[in-house]
C-alpha cells in the first residue's frame, strides 16, 4: 500500500496497481518485492526453502520451507505440515513475496514445522474460484508427490490450513471444500484453521467499517475494488466467497465437528474487517465449531498476524 495516495481519489494506485482501459490492471511492485528460495545446504540460512511446480499450465507451485536443524539431524522426526495461503486481496502478492517468505521462514523456525507456501493464481485474470482450486489442487498433489522434504519430513495426517487476511479466507473457503472429501485426500488428514484477520465483506457496511472509512492501512474503499477484481462476474458483495453468512450449509458444519477440527480466528479492532471477524467466530462457534478467537485492541490490519504464539493455542 502507498500511504502518498489517497485511496478515496485512487485507490488503484493506493494498492500498488494501475486499471487499463481494457478493465485489466496492472501491478506496479510485482517483482521488486520478492525473495528466491534457497535449498543450498551450504547456505548460513537457518531455514532451507525450494520452489515446486503442483500445475506447470496453471502456473501454480508450493514453496516448501524446512529448518536446517531438522535437515541435518541424524534422526529424521517427520513433523505436522502448515499449508500457508498468502495475503494480498486475491488480487495481489505471492508466496515469493518477501514478508511472507519470511513469516514462513519464522515458523519452520521455531515452530517446528514444515511449512508449504502456496502459489495460486490471482484475479482478475482468473476471478474466484480459481484461488480455491488450485489451493484444493495442492491438497490432492500432497498425496502423489516424490519430493524427499515432503516425503521424508511431513506428517501430513497432521495438517493445518493457515492464511492472514485474503490467505484466511482461502483457508476457510478451501476447508469447507476439503472437509467433503476426506477420504479422497487420505493420508492428508486437516486438523485445524488458523485464520488471521481474514478478509470477509458483504454490500453493508458494518460498524467497524464505518468508523475506518479513512483507514491508512486497508480502507474499505480499498477492500471495495478487490472484491470487484476477485468475485465471479455479476455477483455482488454478499455472494458466499465474500460473506461467510451467505450459503453455510449445516451439514459442512457437521462434517467439521465430526473430524474435531480446530479453528483460531483472529482480530483487531483497529481492523475495518474487525466485526465481520467477531461475526464469523460466533457463528461457528453456536454451531458448535471447537473455535478460539484472540480479538485484541487497537492494532490494524495485520496488526499481530506474525506473533506465532497464535501456535501455542492450536497444534
Amino acid at each position: 500500500m502507498s500511504n502518498q495516495i489517497d485511496p478515496t481519489v485512487d485507490p488503484y494506485g493506493y494498492m500498488g496497481m494501475a486499471r487499463n482501459p481494457d478493465g485489466s490492471i496492472t501491478r506496479i511492485f510485482e517483482v521488486s518485492t520478492n525473495t528466491p528460495a534457497c535449498s543450498n545446504p551450504s547456505d548460513s540460512s537457518p531455514v532451507l526453502s525450494k520452489d515446486i511446480p503442483v500445475n506447470e499450465s496453471n502456473k501454480t507451485w508450493v514453496r516448501v520451507f524446512l529448518s536446517r536443524k531438522v535437515f541435518d539431524s541424524k534422526q529424521v522426526e517427520k513433523l505436522p505440515v502448515i499449508v500457508y495461503y498468502h495475503g494480498g486481496g486475491l488480487v495481489l502478492l505471492s508466496a515469493a513475496t518477501t514478508v511472507f517468505h519470511e513469516f514462513c521462514n519464522k515458523v519452520a523456525n521455531e515452530i517446528p514445522a514444515v511449512v508449504v507456501s502456496q502459489e495460486y493464481r490471482l484475479a482478475p485474470e482468473h476471478r474466484l474460484p480459481a484461488a480455491y482450486e488450485d489451493c484444493m489442487e495442492a491438497l490432492q498433489w500432497f498425496k502423489t508427490t516424490s519430493d524427499e522434504w515432503l516425503t521424508k519430513y511431513a506428517d501430513f495426517s497432521k495438517c493445518y490450513l493457515m492464511g492472514c487476511s485474503a490467505g484466511g479466507n482461502i483457508a476457510y473457503h478451501v476447508g469447507l471444500r476439503a472437509v467433503g472429501c476426506i477420504d479422497d485426500l487420505n493420508p492428508v488428514k486437516i486438523r485445524g484453521l488458523i485464520l488471521q484477520q481474514p478478509f470477509f465483506g458483504g454490500t453493508e457496511r458494518t460498524s467497524s467499517e464505518l468508523r475506518l472509512l479513512n483507514s491508512k492501512v486497508i480502507p474499505p474503499c480499498a477492500t471495495d475494488i478487490m472484491w470487484e477484481l476477485a468475485l465471479p462476474v455479476g455477483v455482488d458483495r454478499d455472494h458466499e466467497y465474500c460473506n461467510p453468512m451467505a450459503g453455510m450449509k449445516s451439514e459442512v458444519f457437521e462434517q467439521i465437528k465430526e473430524q474435531g477440527w480446530k479453528i483460531l480466528i483472529t482480530g483487531s479492532e483497529g481492523d475495518p474487517l474487525f466485526d465481520r471477524q467477531i461475526e464469523l467466530a460466533k457463528v461457528l462457534k453456536e454451531k458448535g465449531l471447537r473455535v478460539m478467537d484472540e480479538f485484541s485492541e487497537g492494532g490494524y490490519h495485520g496488526y499481530g498476524i506474525y506473533d506465532l504464539s497464535v501456535f501455542s493455542r492450536i497444534l
